[in-house]
């Protein structure tokens, strides 16, 4: 009898669990652990922030869930990663602490075979002063954010009605801010909601983004396929930008956020202000701390994970200049390269460098998104990692599947405004996600799978997913048919 052990209850974390519990034998254990007692599907949350769907729409609770399935759920924080037990017990655990209300902090170890961390991220408003829930931005990072954000935003468009003036600032924090894609569909979904409601007249609305230029999305930009041309993402995005009247503030990273005002120093130096009456800004990334010890109880943690606190994989990690850096330094199997029975998988796992050119401000400040692991990706790499640990349970050598981000497509529905008969939803496809330029030296990427479009059918398609993924997350009959 084995036990795999899933730290996380994410898209990657859940993915993986559902799918390690279904191929496995019925004597073997899956045990998830987090500190959250509910699943979020996080890609709506843009709908609830703009007061279209209510947060029990995006969200809700695993011990139900996990109970049918046969895996067993802790709704517990992870704090520490003993992967070679004691020198009294060999057999490697994780100390996780209870996020039950009236049992908090009590530990416990939690005994695994194999370790498969799908913690996430971290959301590291205290990287910039001011920002965050508890400062004075908003968020739609998670469903009670987006309800705080919904609640703020009616309240602006109420204002409006009574002749009032708002002036709305979405994006990004800090310059080390990844997620562009969730702050571009938001803005996007606020101005079309601004015009629904009859107040769009009363309303400036901005976009301020540590991109180099619009479109990035911390894939260095894409070019995409659109009727025989190849047209920017930048191009792509300023038209759609344009058309809506949003204006917008590139390289830029946001140094201090005071009550109606985000402090930020660009690119070039230069150190500026934006006023707002309501602003959504993204967090950056970190990982969420999780320690290691050896078996002798020292501490391991460098070696196991990278200074950002996310896990160390089987990358190349090696430091290089930019120009040297390739797709082959991804990770493919998503293995520790200390512990074979250890894997990483969605957020939690290191990139080996950005994707986007990274740059600096003259005083040092980051201006780089950093590369983008959400969504499609994280639901990939969660499968991948459990068909491997399963086949390693059975006797495998080693992972017998890969999921290089440098080899795998993506495709994204980011809503540009939600109704079904005037919505509308930029539909975009990319192969591969990160930029492979010896397979594909004009762009890096396949051009005959990488291509974009705008329109109604796309908003269908995003309404379509929607209820394909929550049923999907559900484990309901036949949710192994859906793709991830």
């Amino acid at each position: 009898m084995s036990r795999v052990v899933v730290l996380g209850a994410g898209v990657s974390g859940h993915t993986a669990a559902a799918f390690t519990r279904s191929w496995l034998a019925r004597g073997d254990e899956v045990v998830v652990v987090s500190p959250k007692p509910d699943y979020n599907w996080i890609p709506s949350n843009v709908w609830v922030g703009v007061g279209l769907m209510p947060r029990e729409k995006v969200r809700f609770p695993l011990a139900p869930i996990y109970a049918r399935a046969g895996i067993e759920f802790k709704q517990a924080a992870a704090v520490a990663i003993h992967p070679e037990g004691r020198e009294s017990d060999p057999t490697p655990f994780v100390v996780v602490e209870s996020t039950v209300p009236g049992k908090e902090g009590t530990r416990e170890e939690v005994r695994y075979d194999f370790l498969i961390n799908a913690t996430g991220p971290k959301l590291n408003f205290g990287a910039t002063e001011g920002l965050g829930p508890g400062g004075h931005t908003l968020s739609v990072c998670t469903d009670s954010h987006a309800e705080d954000t919904a609640r703020h935003f009616l309240d602006s468009v109420e204002r409006m009605k009574r002749g009032d003036r708002q002036r709305f600032l979405i994006g990004t924090g800090h310059g080390a801010c990844t997620c562009q894609g969730a702050a571009f569909e938001y803005i996007v979904n606020l101005e079309f909601e601004l015009r629904a409601r009859g107040v769009r007249d009363r309303a400036d609305v901005w976009w301020i983004s540590n991109e180099y230029e619009l479109g990035d999305f911390g894939m260095g930009g894409i070019h995409l396929k659109r009727g025989g041309y190849i047209t920017p993402s930048k191009i792509f995005t300023e038209s759609l930008f344009a058309e809506r009247g949003i204006r917008w503030i590139n390289r830029a990273h946001v140094t201090k956020v005071e009550p109606g005002k985000a402090h930020y120093e660009t690119l070039d130096g230069q150190v500026r202000a934006a006023d707002f009456d309501m602003a959504m800004l993204l967090p950056p990334f970190a990982g969420v701390g999780l320690k290691a010890f050896d078996k002798a109880g020292a501490d391991i943690t460098t070696s196991m994970f990278m200074p950002n606190g996310f896990m160390r994989v089987d990358a190349d990690y090696t430091a290089r200049p930019y120009e040297q850096w390739s797709a082959r330094d991804w990770p493919k199997t998503y293995q520790s390269p200390a512990y074979r029975n250890v894997f990483a998988a969605g957020i939690a796992f290191a990139p080996p460098h950005p994707i986007s050119r990274p740059r600096q401000t003259p005083s040092g400040a980051p201006v780089a998104p950093a590369p983008p692991r959400t969504g499609m990706p994280s639901a990939m790499i969660g499968k991948a990692v459990a068909h491997s640990v399963v086949d390693m349970i059975k006797g495998a050598p080693g992972p017998t599947r890969s999921a290089s981000m440098a080899a795998m497509g993506a495709a994204c529905v980011a809503s540009a405004g939600s109704n079904p008969f005037t919505g509308t939803a930029a539909a975009m496809t990319v192969f591969p996600i990160v930029p492979d330029f010896e397979r594909y030296p004009e762009y890096g990427r396949d051009m005959n799978q990488t291509f974009g479009e705008i329109g109604l059918a796309g908003h269908w398609i995003k309404i379509l997913l929607h209820h394909l993924f929550i049923y999907k997350a559900h484990l309901y009959p036949g949710w192994r048919l859906i793709p991830e």
